[in-house]
């Protein structure tokens, strides 16, 4: 991942490691850690995306031409409330508790998803009876 991209700040060894543990974890996992930050050092989402190497300057009308990756976001978990939290609990890997209050509340349910991944999800939250956004 780290080749695909020119990084201009150089980092000590023990940073290095830290950036290489964070790159093996799962999303789900990644999600929780730029979570925690976002709550203990009170920072938002698009500087932690920055960070993470979001999109450079200049970039932005080009992605949105054509678009690939999506953020996946419930809407209205419908009458069947299980139904979705299931699928919540099978896509993000949450606990019960968390993927309870997500279709309570609905919100982001995933961040940068590739086009086919995001449009299989949105069709699994449709069947189950909530309503999904790409964004």
């Amino acid at each position: 991942m780290t080749d695909e991209k020119a990084v201009s700040v150089e980092l000590s060894k023990e940073e290095q490691a830290v950036v290489d543990a964070i790159e093996k974890l799962s999303v789900v996992q990644a999600n929780n850690v730029a979570k925690y930050f976002e709550d203990k050092y009170d920072i938002s989402a698009p500087v932690a995306a920055v960070a993470a190497g979001g999109p450079a300057a200049g970039g932005d009308a080009e992605a949105e031409d054509e678009k690939s990756e999506f953020n996946v976001v419930l809407k209205d978990a419908g009458a069947q409330k299980i139904a979705v939290i299931k699928v919540v609990r099978e896509v993000t890997g949450l606990g019960l508790g968390e993927a309870k209050a997500l279709a309570d509340n609905g919100g982001t349910i995933k961040e940068n998803v590739k086009k086919a991944e995001a449009e299989e999800m949105k069709k699994k939250f449709e069947e189950a009876g909530a309503k999904i956004e790409l964004e």
